[in-house]
C-alpha cells in the first residue's frame, strides 16, 4: 500500500487539513521517504495552491491536479459549463506515475464520499474501483453522528477499503464538546469502524509543526506499519 486517499462527509470537513497534517507528518519522521499529494480533480482555486505553498513536491500543477475546472462547482458540472468531459483516464495516468514515482502518494478527494465525480460515479465508486486505501473525515458539529454513519453506510456498499475515521474541529472546542457532539466510542460502536482520534482546530493551518505534531497524537500506529 503506498497510497492513501482523504475523503470526508462533505464539503470544508476539514479533509486539505489532515492531508496537509498527513503530509507534514511524513516530511518530518519520513524523511528519507519520498511523498507526492494528488488531488484528482479541483473546481476552483484553493487546494492545489496551498500544496505548492506549503511543500517542495517536485510536482507541476497538473501532476497535482490533473483535471482543474473555474466553476466551484461538482465535477460533471463545472465540466459541462466549460463544454468539457471529467477524463478520468487522465486522473488514473498520473495517479500511477506518481505511485511509481514516489513512496507515497496523499490523495485528497473532492466533497464528500457520495460528492458526484461524473454523471454516474462518486468519491465512493472511485475509491473502489481505484481500490484506495481511505481515511473518513468527519468534522465535530451537530449531527456528525449521522454523518459518520450515513457515510460508513455508502462505503460498505461501494466495498470501499476503509481503515478509519479521522474526527476534525473545524472551530476550537473543548473535549466536553467534542464528547457532546462526536462521541468517539459511540461513532465507533454504530459504524464498526475505528476512530484514529481528533483533529484540533488551528488558527494557522500552514503551521506544519503543529500539522505534524496532532497526527502525532491519532491513533494511527498501525497504519504507518502498513505503509
Amino acid at each position: 500500500m503506498n497510497s492513501l486517499l482523504i475523503t470526508a462527509t462533505d464539503t470544508e470537513a476539514g479533509k486539505t487539513v489532515l492531508t496537509t497534517a498527513l503530509a507534514a507528518y511524513w516530511q518530518k519522521y519520513r524523511a528519507s521517504h519520498s511523498f507526492g499529494i494528488l488531488k484528482p480533480i479541483q473546481s476552483g482555486e484553493g487546494d492545489r495552491e496551498t500544496y505548492q505553498k506549503l511543500f517542495s513536491l517536485q510536482q507541476s500543477p497538473s501532476e497535482i491536479t490533473p483535471l482543474y475546472f473555474q466553476a466551484p462547482l461538482a465535477p460533471p458540472i463545472a465540466a459541462a459549463k466549460e463544454n468539457r468531459n471529467v477524463d478520468l483516464g487522465l486522473v488514473w495516468q498520473t495517479l500511477t506515475k506518481l505511485q511509481q514515482n514516489r513512496d507515497f502518494v496523499f490523495v485528497e478527494a473532492l466533497g464528500g464520499l457520495g460528492s458526484p465525480v461524473t454523471f454516474e460515479l462518486t468519491v465512493a465508486d472511485l475509491a473502489a474501483e481505484w481500490r484506495l486505501p481511505t481515511i473518513l473525515v468527519v468534522p465535530v458539529k451537530l449531527g456528525a453522528i449521522s454523518q459518520a454513519v450515513a457515510n460508513v453506510a455508502l462505503a460498505k456498499l461501494t466495498k470501499v477499503n476503509l481503515l478509519g475515521i479521522v474526527l476534525n474541529c473545524s472551530q476550537p472546542y473543548s473535549e466536553a464538546d467534542i464528547e457532546d457532539l462526536a462521541p468517539a466510542d459511540l461513532i465507533q460502536s454504530l459504524t464498526n469502524i475505528r476512530v484514529f482520534g481528533c483533529l484540533p482546530y488551528f488558527e494557522n493551518p500552514s503551521d506544519l509543526e503543529k500539522l505534524a505534531a496532532s497526527v502525532s497524537n491519532l491513533d494511527l500506529e498501525h497504519l504507518w506499519q502498513r505503509m
